[in-house]
């Protein structure tokens, strides 16, 4: 077997380059049109672009080849053996560990000067991995998640209205930012191979989803409880302008001095989980069995992804995001940003690399019953929404509370109207469209229009990240609603023509008795 598929790299990469292109097309239009900019900050545009791309490309190849079965196996054998304890201690472990060494979580915590970073981390990596452990026994136990949805949300609702508003944004963003590219994976992948050995009566592999929806739930309560315990001052603290430069070598010069920097945060993520999963296949007697080799170079594929894909979105994307922001709110068309924003919402959460692993998944688990495409566009349909409805936040300063109660409302009022697989894959959805393209592109673009309308950047910018994972739990489960009706009236109307095959063949018995 080769280790190196030439075609299937090829594949990513055109997969990538389509994911990345109506978003890029978009952004460079208004570049040489609307917003123009130095040649500088255009070109950096450009070279994040590519960066993007190949990134994208080897990242889905990497996580197909790597991350995924990694993740079956680990999830595969701890449920094998039947014991509760090992569930337990396992899943803690690695909810804490890849949580922990995930990048955009030190992020998170200079967001927050009033609390230690190092109890930050802890308390919101301690938060995934007890979240992880329930939700591996929901899938043990075969518990429905929407129970354990409406509970949670409950307590998080209760809090919110004891967490200080400016501290409001930065938790509901928490649950967003701390599922990124590389822990998404390998959680999903973990509740399939959990899923395909648990007792389950149906054999369908539904309860594979909804790890990523309650990993998410973590955070956010992690840090409403430390806001509660620490007088905290969420403070915007990033820099997402461009260093000033002076010629093409100098542009360059600042993705070369980014890649070390990615290198060493990638290191730090992923090596955790790698090292985890050899000593697990040592233990559990896997070291033996074959793919040991393609797992590894697919971890290398991985890695060099997910480094020029964060450098290339940091150095490229971040300053460009948080310039048009800017120049659009100073604008006497100040409100063009929230069309505006709608039309780069849905295209961008293509871009994240994420939602490829979701999408793929869902397509191979449901057989191809939930279609990739459906679903992809229909969570570009709800990404548009919340990036609309977070810049309303931006121009006109609505709290935030006013939009997620009401949406988390609605979200889990559906639950009980949907196939409880759509409400799986809608909470999960949440956690995955609230990546790196979201934290570095979108996010500037709100801080952007916030700072040149003079408004409090923590309180009315940030929460962009929490808007774009709510509104993916309507939409979808919307959609799954429509599969329904659709599935109920194929139903009545196969049942209509079996009753009347049934009259026409009463009928001409009724004759023939009739005729004898």
């Amino acid at each position: 077997m080769r280790l190196f598929n030439q075609t299937v790299l090829k594949e990513k990469i055109a997969e990538a380059l389509a994911s990345v292109l109506p978003v890029t097309g978009i952004v460079l239009l208004l570049l040489v049109t609307f917003v123009p900019v130095s040649a500088a900050m255009l070109l950096s545009f450009l070279m994040g672009a590519v960066m993007l791309v190949v990134g994208m490309g080897l990242f889905n190849l990497g996580a197909e080849s790597a991350m995924t079965p990694m993740g079956e196996y680990v999830g595969a054998k701890i449920t094998s053996g039947r014991k509760l304890w090992m569930v337990i201690l396992v899943s803690l472990f690695v909810g804490v560990m890849i949580t922990v060494s995930e990048p955009d979580l030190q992020v998170l915590a200079n967001q927050i000067s009033s609390i230690p970073n190092m109890t930050l981390i802890l308390a919101v990596g301690l938060g995934v991995g007890i979240m992880l452990v329930l939700a591996m026994l929901r899938i043990l136990f075969r518990i429905r998640l929407k129970y354990l949805l409406l509970g949670f949300y409950a307590v998080v609702f209760i809090l919110a209205f004891f967490v200080p508003e400016n501290f409001l944004a930065v938790s509901f963003d928490s649950g967003g930012v701390t599922t990124g590219p590389m822990t998404v994976p390998f959680i999903m992948a973990l509740g399939i191979g959990v899923a395909s050995i648990s007792a389950s009566e149906d054999g369908s592999g539904d309860d594979s989803f909804g790890l990523v929806a309650l990993c998410s739930i973590g955070p956010i309560l992690a840090v409403m409880i430390l806001g509660l315990i620490y007088d905290v001052d969420a403070q915007a603290v990033t820099d997402y302008s461009m260093p000033l430069v002076d010629n093409s070598r100098d542009i360059m010069l600042l993705f070369l001095e980014g890649i070390p920097h990615y290198m060493k945060e990638m290191a730090m993520a992923l090596g955790p989980i790698v090292i985890f999963y050899l000593i697990f296949r040592l233990v559990t007697g896997g070291m033996g069995t074959g793919g040991l080799g393609k797992t590894l170079v697919g971890v290398v594929y991985t890695y060099v992804g997910l480094v020029l894909f964060l450098t290339g979105v940091n150095v490229g994307f971040m300053p460009v995001g948080n310039y048009l922001g800017r120049e659009l709110a100073a604008s006497d068309f100040r409100f063009v940003i929230v069309p505006l924003g709608m039309v780069i919402g849905y295209f961008i959460v293509s871009a994240e690399p994420a939602v490829h692993v979701l999408t793929k998944q869902v397509e191979e688990v449901t057989a191809g019953a939930i279609p990739g495409k459906v679903l992809s566009a229909t969570l570009s349909i709800g990404v548009a929404v919340s990036v609309g409805i977070a810049m309303l936040r931006v121009l006109t300063g609505i709290s935030l509370l006013w939009i997620v109660v009401p949406g988390y409302a609605i979200a889990l009022i559906l639950t009980f109207f949907v196939p409880d697989i759509f409400t799986s894959i809608a909470f999960d959805s949440g956690g995955v469209a609230s990546g790196p393209m979201t934290a570095t592109f979108l996010l500037p673009f709100a801080v952007g229009a916030c700072t040149a309308m003079g408004g409090n950047v923590v309180k009315d910018a940030f929460g962009v990240v929490a808007m774009v994972a709510m509104t993916p739990l309507i939409a979808i489960q919307i959609l799954g609603l429509i599969y329904k009706l659709r599935s109920a009236k194929g139903t009545t109307e196969e049942t209509a023509d079996q009753i009347e095959e049934l009259l026409t063949e009463a009928e001409a018995e009724t004759e023939d008795i009739i005729d004898l």
